[in-house]
């Protein structure tokens, strides 16, 4: 597991679904709450490329690693989200629902990098 680049991917991920959540939220629609459409989208958009990326770099065990990662992409997320949020006290998108953005956040992360490392151990064959 390379830990340093995890980390690394686990921070962007962070960044960019609060950015593409913040910039898209309002352009959805105001009468569809946060957790229903734009976070649960950007969250398998942006953790499905990172992981790619991680991933592609994994030779054996890909399932397993991407399990793991998935693990260190959430709590990345669980640690940024309380530095920046809860700490600081700072009226959140986030935190109104907190509870159902993170178990929905643990459910898709796990969900993608595990079937990407699933994905990458397998043969195929284009003809």
């Amino acid at each position: 597991m390379k830990l340093k680049i995890g980390i690394i991917y686990g921070i962007l991920i962070w960044f960019l679904v609060y950015l593409i959540t913040i910039l898209f939220n309002p352009l959805i629609n105001n009468n569809i709450p946060y957790i229903t459409i734009v976070a649960p989208i950007s969250t398998i958009i942006v953790t499905g490329f990172f992981g790619i990326l991680y991933i592609r770099n994994i030779n054996e065990n890909e399932v397993i690693e991407g399990f793991k990662i998935g693990i260190i992409f959430i709590l990345i997320d669980i640690i940024c989200d309380f530095v920046f949020f809860i700490i600081r006290g700072q009226k959140n998108i986030l935190i109104e629902d907190y509870p159902t953005h993170i178990i929905s956040m643990i459910i898709l992360t796990l969900i993608t990098t595990t079937l990407i490392g699933y994905m990458a151990q397998m043969e195929i064959d284009l003809k």
